[in-house]
């Protein structure tokens, strides 16, 4: 197994369609806006986040339950950005739609400019031959409201390359979040 650098990955999303839109670069800014950086890192891929958002609200004393999710404990808004309330969470989804190849799994992990703000940005591992856009959970655990950005890099998504191809790919098992776009709520 070997985690994949920036080389690797220009060649998968260009040659193979593994990130698109895809931008071989890390881009820091817009004209003269500066921004929370996206694209080819050294060894990962910074994703951005969408202006669709999935803020959880309490109104319907709704209880959180993944067997039973009610699609009315969230409100949803379109914008350049989402303010989350304290202690709350909201879900979003990546602008890139990823097809994971299948002798690759990766891992994602928050950007430390959100993390110093205390919002955790939760997302699972893109298994072997999984596609889609990627959900994404934002929790602030501060007592503040908190501010993220659409268009903007989120969380880092880092490729491990496995020496042998899996037996059984996320394809193969028909998973339930397969070609799955926009934000996708849980599913049983």
């Amino acid at each position: 197994m070997s985690v994949k650098s920036d080389k690797w990955i220009r060649r998968m999303a260009e040659e193979h369609g593994m990130i698109e839109p895809f931008e071989a670069n890390q881009i820091k800014t817009n004209g003269s806006n500066r921004l929370i950086s996206y694209g080819t890192s050294s060894y990962g891929y910074d994703v951005r986040c969408s202006d669709e958002f999935k803020i959880f609200t309490n109104v319907h004393s709704a209880t959180v339950d993944p067997k039973n999710f009610d699609p009315d404990s969230f409100v949803d808004i379109k914008g350049e950005s989402c303010i989350i309330p304290p202690n709350a969470f909201v879900l979003a989804r990546t602008v890139e739609y990823f097809r994971i190849p299948r002798n690759v799994l990766t891992i994602c992990l928050g950007k430390s400019t959100y993390a110093r703000c205390g919002i955790i940005v939760n997302v699972t591992p893109l298994e072997p031959e999984w596609e889609g856009h990627v959900t994404l959970e934002f929790s602030n655990t501060t007592n503040l409201p908190a501010k993220i950005y659409a268009n903007e890099g989120v969380a880092q998504v880092i490729f491990i390359e496995s020496d042998e191809v899996c037996e059984t790919s996320y394809k193969d098992r028909e998973g339930k979040y397969q070609g799955q776009t926009g934000v996708t709520l849980p599913k049983t």
